[in-house]
């Protein structure tokens, strides 16, 4: 069998530029292709951008929570928060694209200094064993042993909701924004739709927010989902749940959502949130015998590999649970795979993933719905955030920590985290659920007191023995 070498990378989004990385590490020569900006939609914009701004949301929501702190801003006989704290929205977006500029620099400059030859372009397969790519000086073409396709995807768009970046926008268009939306429109509640929504309700946006699901999130845990939408609408945010958008019309300095009941929903902005569409189509992909699903996903397996030998694909163009971290991971797999290194197939049990919301939702391993469908047996515990010391001390009362293990081992299969730094809560409940721990071995670490972090070991101690948890 021949030595494969010459790698050929068409993107260079997380699994586009980790494939370089590992496959210049592991002795290819790797040419990685790209088009839109080193870092992909996830650094230029889409998880660096929003979660930068979120980080800014996050502060104005601490301000605004200081009186229950006992802080005052401005004359004690006043002590109101919102009269002396605004947001400059020009400025909070400017940092958010410098940031995510000099976050693709970075990757920039990591992967020359590890010899990846990097060519800006569009990229195409010209079958399985060559990728052609349209630069600025014409036609290029790049022999290959192996081509890895991370070419991610694109907002998808209603028929008759055309954005025009200024009043009706995708979440790539909201960063030129440059004064805070009076009343905002977000179709779509899903994690996209709700991280946006939480983040300009934050910043002091009046925001309405169009779910045509019974609830919002209705990918994630129900229990943590109710919380996050009683948040919602305590907070002042209008929730319109079973609610079709139709369409989305600009007259002047106002837009109209049409709901497909016939009724209207005015405001200044609207941002659509209503999913992605694959970057797979006219890049060469049926010519080269790869498959695509119906949504034109590309298919692979667990290893990365597509239906056409030596092709294999990561990212958000697989439809693979579209995370950075775990297009990332694919296109690592990939190349260790390829490249002859010791590799182990893509698990998603063990993805941890959250909704960078206020409180924060992070999920990992078997889900409750799976319990309580009987797929998976399993005991569950749920504890409240509000019982948990260093929570009584924040002022954090909304959300949980759930654990789920198996009934008769106890081993941690699954757990959910309701609360402010939920993503990095969710991390010890993650190896225990990687590591195959159980609840008693969870029980028996210590924690620091007061901690949020105790609450999962609470739980675990909850759910320590066979014992039927009520």
């Amino acid at each position: 069998m021949p030595k494969v070498t010459r790698v050929v990378i068409v993107g260079g989004g997380p699994g586009g530029y980790e494939a370089a990385l590992v496959a210049s590490q592991l002795g290819g020569e790797v040419t990685l292709v790209d088009s839109d900006g080193l870092g992909g939609s996830a650094v230029l914009t889409d998880c660096v951008p929003s979660k930068t701004l979120i980080a800014t949301a996050e502060v104005m929501a601490d301000v605004r929570q200081s009186a229950d702190l006992g802080m005052r801003f401005g004359p004690l006989d006043q002590g109101d928060v919102d009269a002396g704290v605004s947001v400059h929205l020009a400025a909070v977006n400017q940092r958010v694209l410098d940031l995510a500029r000099r976050q693709s620099c970075d990757i920039e400059e990591r992967l020359l200094g590890e010899n990846v030859t990097l060519v800006a372009g569009r990229g195409r397969l010209d079958g399985p064993e060559r990728v052609i790519a349209e630069t600025a000086d014409g036609e290029q073409s790049f022999p290959a042993d192996m081509i890895l396709i991370a070419t991610g995807a694109h907002p998808r768009e209603l028929p008759d909701a055309k954005p025009d970046g200024e009043r009706i926008l995708t979440w790539t268009q909201v960063y030129g924004l440059t004064e805070l939306p009076e009343r905002l429109i977000v179709v779509g509640s899903g994690v996209t739709g709700a991280e946006f929504a939480s983040a300009y309700d934050a910043l002091g946006c009046q925001v309405v927010l169009v779910s045509s699901r019974d609830r919002v999130l209705p990918g994630e845990d129900a229990d943590a989902a109710q919380v996050l939408e009683d948040v919602f609408v305590r907070r002042g945010m209008t929730v319109l749940s079973r609610s079709r958008a139709q369409s989305v019309e600009r007259s002047g300095h106002q837009v109209t959502v049409t709901l497909t009941d016939g009724r209207t929903v005015v405001g200044s902005h609207c941002l659509l949130a209503v999913g992605s569409i694959p970057n797979t189509a006219a890049i060469g992909l049926e010519g080269a015998g790869v498959k695509l699903d119906r949504g034109g996903f590309i298919e692979v397996d667990r290893v990365s590999r597509t239906s056409a030998r030596g092709v294999y694909a990561a990212g958000d163009c697989t439809g693979v649970l579209m995370l950075a971290s775990v297009a990332a991971m694919q296109g690592r797999i990939a190349m260790w795979h390829t490249l002859g290194d010791a590799v182990s197939p893509l698990d998603l049990k063990t993805v941890s993933s959250n909704v960078f919301t206020a409180p924060e939702i992070a999920t990992v391993g078997v889900t409750q719905q799976q319990v309580d469908s009987g797929e998976v047996p399993a005991r569950v515990v749920s504890l409240p955030l509000r019982g948990n010391a260093r929570a009584k001390m924040q002022a954090s009362r909304d959300g949980f920590v759930k654990l789920i293990c198996r009934k008769v081992t106890g081993i941690v299969i699954g757990g959910v985290v309701v609360a402010p730094r939920a993503s990095e809560l969710i991390y010890p409940v993650a190896i225990a659920v990687a590591q195959r721990l159980t609840v008693d071995q969870v029980a028996e670490s210590f924690t620091v007191y007061p901690s949020m972090t105790g609450s999962i070991a609470e739980a675990a101690r909850r759910l320590k023995g066979t014992g039927t948890i009520s």
